[in-house]
């Protein structure tokens, strides 16, 4: 349970010998495995659950978001995919590819997806034990390790802030309905939420929005019950069900922003679900370049310059090293 280690500069710094240890002997890690684990963990890129952006505590529930959904047979796209990791090796040139074209990028956008929060304790969807996953093969959802109002940012949540501090960072478009870039301190105008945000309402007549700390319990962009305080105009929810039509105003900001990129950064999602899984290609096709960190295999692999199969958080420690990118520490 011991959290990383920080420099003076709040960067992220080698995890302690103690939690090496721990978390061998609780993934009963196979000796052959050992060293590449501690390769990584030496060299800042462990790929262990983030000690300080996940609850130690169980629970038995499961998203509450996913079991309110209106029920659908159609899923889109594949699910249960095998992942793959890289070699830490191959990690360890790629992080360096990648920040290097960071560092030299113009316009950079970044699109998210599940496999960001699942080091918060936040099941994927598509991964072999995915919420959908399960769901299509006739078992109950898979278990959260964290409530999800109780969810704290991960790494990769912060170092995304610390680059948009630096200005290396124009705008993040998330498929994800956990709140937690806002949590992070992302500024509002530089994040599109595609699919909404499930801790979100927002004012009929003048638009406000209230970020609650409670997941608001309706989806589908239904009247809460709620009034706004400045106007009284009546709220809604801002988490879309399957047939609501993404908001408008974040797809245009996500196409204007995407469509001047030099840069796309892709990181944790599938690219399987139109219309967010296309639109990275908007760049390459004006002569950006799109980087993919995933551990599944996606149908826009050949159209990118860099693939990384590693955990997102690793990743993006790497980065945030090589740059000096000081992530914010975390404030609930």
């Amino acid at each position: 349970r011991t959290a990383s280690l920080k420099t003076r500069n709040h960067q992220p710094h080698l995890l302690c010998a103690g939690y090496c240890i721990a978390y061998i002997a609780a993934r009963q890690v196979k000796s052959g495995e050992v060293k590449e684990l501690a390769c990584l963990v030496l060299l800042g890129l462990d790929q262990a659950p983030n000690a300080g952006s996940r609850a130690w505590s169980s629970m038995d529930g499961s998203l509450g978001y996913a079991s309110r959904l209106s029920h659908r047979e159609d899923l889109g796209g594949g699910l249960g995919a095998r992942e793959y990791l890289d070699s830490a090796s191959d990690v360890l040139v790629k992080a360096g590819e990648l920040a290097c074209m960071l560092s030299t990028a113009k316009h950079v956008v970044v699109y998210t997806g599940a496999g960001i929060s699942t080091s918060c304790g936040i099941p994927d969807f598509r991964g072999p034990q995915g919420v959908w996953t399960l769901q299509r093969q006739g078992q109950p959802p898979p278990k959260a390790s964290v409530r999800f109002d109780h969810a704290y940012p991960s790494l990769t949540h912060m170092v995304l802030v610390g680059l948009q501090r630096m200005g290396r960072l124009a705008l993040v478009v998330s498929q994800n309905v956990d709140c937690l870039h806002i949590r992070s301190g992302l500024p509002r105008e530089r994040l599109a939420e595609l699919h909404g945000n499930c801790f979100l309402e927002v004012c009929d007549t003048c638009r406000r929005e209230y970020v609650r700390d409670f997941e608001v319990p309706s989806v589908g962009l239904k009247h809460t019950g709620r009034a706004c305080e400045h106007c009284r105009g009546a709220l809604r929810d801002q988490c879309l069900d399957w047939d609501n039509e993404l908001p408008a105003d974040d797809m245009a900001r996500s196409k204007q922003e995407t469509d001047k990129a030099d840069l796309v950064l892709c990181l944790g999602t599938s690219l399987q679900i139109t219309p967010a899984c296309n639109m990275p290609l908007r760049a390459t096709r004006r002569g950006g370049k799109l980087v993919i960190v995933n551990l599944q295999r996606t149908p826009k692999d050949a159209k990118a310059a860099l693939v990384v199969r590693a955990r997102v958080d690793a990743v993006m420690a790497r980065v945030a090293r090589t740059l000096g990118v000081a992530g914010p520490p975390y404030v609930r």
